[in-house]
């Protein structure tokens, strides 16, 4: 197929561009790269420097669908500038869906996110028909660019699938997370591992899990990048479906740190510091629709995500 990739100079966007490749599409990367890395999209694929109100002049009738990555992503940065957010992540994938539907383009599959749930009803595992409420403008900026495909297919008859991330993490193809500022946890270890900091910090070491500090859904960049292709694969006309992608379990922060550990050989000094507000006990998705309605399973563990974003921080040139 003939395919757009929104954002494919980012670190998610490279992967799944470069998996479209080898499965022997033909990409088109839009990007603005105000985020993004020129090195970062493989090559094979055909990059436009633009912004997503320019996609109408990159479209056109020969591309058969759309995966649509761009956008911005700091919760933080979400409540400080919201106006950033509902311009890029809104007002651009409402000029990405005019031109979509201008050129007749039939699927798109985009990248939502965890965040538009908000705070967990429960402590067990997160369904998609789970209450979406988010907290921040970020979670709902995403929130309504999935409401925004849901009546785009209603009305027009295109297909979409939205992806709702949990925590990804690891490197891939020689592609990995290069961002600036990083509010990951696990390149932010790799950093202290790394010696470009002391130590890190824990958030929080009194919530009611099995070691008192935060449950999170970790799942490699490859297992996330598999899933889109499934769901370009299964992309119904006329029909928006959410499916949550995540390993359906979780791990302790300090279980991510016994991880990082192994994986470098570094002691990893970790500082205990108050919880950070906001920050639920537990986020892990329920992936029950991602296997039955993708066929797609999670096929990498903790200590391989962790041992691959290892390798990809040490290949990095240092400053």
């Amino acid at each position: 197929m003939r395919l757009l990739v929104t954002g494919g100079a980012g670190y998610i966007g490279g992967v799944v561009t470069a998996l479209l490749l080898r499965s022997g599409h033909e990409v088109t990367v839009l990007d603005d790269l105000s985020t993004g890395h020129r090195d970062a999209v493989p090559g094979g694929a055909r990059l436009v420097v633009a912004d997503l109100a320019d996609a109408a002049d990159v479209l056109d009738p020969s591309v058969e669908a759309v995966l649509h990555f761009a956008g911005k992503s700091l919760v933080g940065e979400s409540v400080d500038a919201p106006g950033a957010y509902w311009r890029t992540n809104v007002a651009g994938s409402l000029a990405l869906l005019e031109a979509v539907r201008r050129h007749g383009v039939r699927r798109m599959v985009f990248s939502s996110s965890a965040a538009v749930y908000g705070e967990p009803v429960s402590p067990g595992p997160i369904a998609e028909t789970d209450p979406a409420v988010p907290t921040n403008p970020y979670g709902a900026s995403k929130l309504a660019v999935d409401h925004m495909l849901a009546s785009w297919a209603r009305a027009y008859g295109l297909g979409a699938v939205s992806l709702r991330y949990f925590n990804v993490a690891g490197a891939h193809l020689g592609l990995g997370e290069r961002h600036d500022p990083e509010t990951h946890l696990i390149p932010n270890l790799l950093r202290v591992a790394a010696g470009e900091r002391d130590s890190a910090r824990v958030y929080g070491t009194d919530y009611p899990t099995r070691d008192g500090t935060a449950v999170r859904d970790y799942l490699h960049v490859a297992d996330l990048a598999d899933a889109h292709l499934r769901a370009l694969e299964r992309v119904v006309p006329g029909t928006h479906r959410a499916v949550n992608l995540g390993t359906g379990g979780g791990h302790t922060v300090r279980e991510v740190l016994d991880a990082v550990r192994r994986a470098t050989g570094h002691p990893v000094p970790a500082v205990d510091s108050p919880r950070r507000p906001g920050d639920p006990a537990v986020l892990v998705a329920a992936n029950e629709r991602a296997r039955r309605d993708l066929g797609w399973s999670p096929t990498r563990t903790l200590d391989e995500t962790v041992a691959d974003a290892w390798a990809f921080a040490r290949a990095l040139p240092r400053p």
